[in-house]
Parts: C-alpha cells; structure tokens; sequence
C-alpha cells in the first residue's frame, strides 16, 4: 500500500489540523481584480499563485475547470501548469469537474482525471450520481488500484436543486441521503482514518431537510465531507460542529472569493490566516 494515496494524505492533512480547501476560480471579475487578461495566461497565473500560497498551508486546492475549459485548448494547457506546480509542491487537488455519466462515458472521465500520468491528473473529482451511485463505476478501479478519491454531489446550496436531492426514492431514502450512505459504504484498500469517497454538502444548509442525520456517530472510516459556504457566501466555521455533527471532524471547508479577494498581494498571509481560523473551530470536533 502506497503512501501516495488521497485517503492516507487526507488523513494526515486532518491530523496536521488544515481542513481549509482553496478553490481556484479565475473567472472575469476576479482576473481583473488581480490586474490580469481574461485568457488563459491571466488563469495560469492565478491558478499557479494560489498553489505557492496554500503549499504545506491548505489541506488543498481545488480549480473549478470551467473557468479553464471556457479557453478551450489554451486553457487546458495552462490548467496542466497549474496541476503540475501542484504536484511538485506535494499539495493535494480536487478537480471541480462534476462529471457524471452512465458506462464507458463516465470511465472516460475518470481516466482524464484520476489516472496516473494523465496531463490532467487530480487526486480526486467531484461527479454527479443523479444516474444512480452505480454510475461511477468506471471510477472504482482507478480508486481502489491507484488510490484516487471522489466526491459525490449530495446536498448543494443552490436552490434549484432542493427538489431533487430532497426527493424520495423507493426505498425511502432521500435522494442526498442515498448519496451520502453509499459514499459510506464504499470501500477501498487504501482507506485507514478516511474514506476515499467523499460527498459535497453546503455549509449552508440544514441537512436534516435532506433527510441527512448528522446526529449520527461519525462512520469508521470516516467521509471526508466537502463543504462550500464559508467565507462568502456567509457560513461560519464556528458552526460546522452544529451544521455537520458526526461527519464534521473529515471537513474540508472550501473557499475562494473570501480567500483569492484583494489580489496577489498578501494571498499567502490570506491563506494562512484563514487555515489557523478554520484549524482552530475544529479542534474540539478533531480525532
């Protein structure tokens, strides 16, 4: 078994207490405020930034690829810079892909992203089961082979999407609340302290509307839970103890505007400030 693997490096980022996950979103507005092009030079550059700041500081980055995928090719070319700045730097990614698909289709997928040796090759996507948890198995392989990770869509922020996940299936179970217990269910050889499938939950929610008890004791493994909402759009890390309960001490808190706001200038003091804050509202929920 490899210590190379995105379960065993999570788990040791939580116990090194960096739970903050900084995304990389270099869309127009933000560009301009760092004084750089809307191309794929001005990505690059922020996407590069960003990981000299958070290295040995966040627990990871996580580029949101739309905002590179919109260059097409060029784009491309400069999200691999910025995925091999984060090799090198030994930091943990989470590509913020969202793929999901049925078949060789979402296979396709997870070789782009999960496959050693890819030229754009995460330790972990994010995707969308909305095709049933059995969707993914094109994933599974990379997963429990090479030690790659996954986070499921399970309860989101926006609103367009409540309906959906607050849906009741056959067997009862809410729509989000299946992708989260099957999150758990799933097992890899690599998983010690964390599982290498995760799920997205917003921080501003109220999970139990999804039909998500986080009364429950946390699971063993334990799911690594990603969590936009902080900072900007107005969840408090002081209340992730009541927000996530047992799923709260494998948090990954992400933020970017609240991070990547005011520039190059400062980012690094930026992301270390708001690592020690996140560390320090979760010390008593820490293992």
């Amino acid at each position: 078994m490899t210590a190379r693997n995105f379960s065993q490096r999570l788990g040791a980022e939580f116990a090194a207490k960096r739970h903050l996950c900084v995304g990389i979103d270099p869309h127009a507005p933000l560009l301009a405020e760092w004084g750089l092009g809307n191309d794929p030079a001005g990505a690059e550059r922020m996407g590069r930034d960003v990981v000299a700041a958070a290295a040995g500081v966040a627990a990871c980055v996580k580029p949101q690829i739309a905002f590179f995928e919109r260059f097409g090719s060029a784009g491309f070319v400069a999200l691999e810079r910025v995925l091999a700045d984060a090799r090198e730097a030994g930091l943990l990614v989470i590509a913020d892909v969202k793929r999901g698909d049925i078949g060789s289709s979402f296979a396709a997928y997870a070789e782009a992203w999960l496959s050693p040796g890819s030229p754009l090759e995460a330790d972990a996507m994010t995707v969308a089961a909305y095709q049933g948890f059995g969707s993914l198995s094109g994933a599974f392989k990379l997963i429990r082979e090479h030690g790659k990770g996954m986070f499921v869509l399970a309860a989101t922020s926006n609103p367009e999407a409540r309906e959906v996940q607050r849906a009741v299936r056959e067997d009862g179970r809410t729509v989000a609340q299946a992708m989260v217990e099957d999150a758990v269910a799933f097992t890899s050889p690599h998983d010690n302290h964390v599982n290498s499938v995760g799920v997205v939950l917003g921080a501003t929610l109220t999970l139990a509307d999804f039909g998500i008890d986080v009364t429950l004791p946390p699971a063993s493994p334990a799911i690594p839970v990603l969590a936009p909402g902080f900072g900007h759009q107005g969840a408090s890390i002081e209340n992730a103890a009541e927000t996530f309960g047992g799923l709260g001490w494998a948090l990954l808190a992400n933020e970017s505007r609240s991070v990547l706001t005011g520039g190059s200038d400062g980012l690094a003091e930026r992301v270390r400030r708001r690592s020690d804050t996140i560390a320090k509202a979760l010390v008593p929920q820490a293992v």
